[in-house]
């Protein structure tokens, strides 16, 4: 199981009669686009950018690797409850924080940032809580929305 977490992937026992008999890795595999929007927005822009997810730290870790991010930028494990918290520390800390999420569990944090942006394909709640959907569901899009908001406000 240890071995599949590491690879990015849950891990599921399957039993039978109360007995274990396999083991199946289920993947949920970052948006083609996320290593290209992280890069940009860690990069070119200078901004701080940080993975807020219930998945286990491997997984979430193995997530990270693959799109860029840091490891130490990765909390993982949390409820709605603590990416609530977490954006409340950063805001406390002077950080203007955009939240980027498209399930229930995510909604209270869109609800506290600075900026909430839903992903489109997501769930009903994070749409109406999200001050900024990304209609076409990209992660990209997030970059067209910064450029807009710089030209409109500079």
């Amino acid at each position: 199981m240890e071995h599949l977490e590491n690879m990015g992937e849950t891990a599921v026992v399957v039993s039978i009669d109360g007995r274990s008999e396999a083991v199946i890795g289920i993947m949920d595999q970052a948006k083609d686009e996320a290593a290209l929007t992280v890069n940009v927005l860690q990069h070119v822009y200078g901004i701080k950018v940080y993975m807020l997810t219930g998945d286990n730290v491997r997984t979430a870790k193995a997530i990270a690797r693959d799109i860029g991010l840091p490891a130490s930028n990765v909390i993982a494990d949390v409820l709605p409850a603590e990416k609530v918290a977490h954006v409340k520390r950063l805001r406390a800390q002077g950080e203007r924080v955009a939240m980027v999420g498209d399930g229930v569990n995510d909604s209270p944090a869109l609800a506290e940032a600075d900026v909430g942006v839903a992903i489109g394909s997501g769930t009903q709640i994070a749409i109406e809580t999200g001050g900024i959907v990304l209609v076409n569901s990209k992660l990209t899009d997030l970059l067209v929305a910064i450029d807009l908001a710089k030209t409109i406000y500079s």
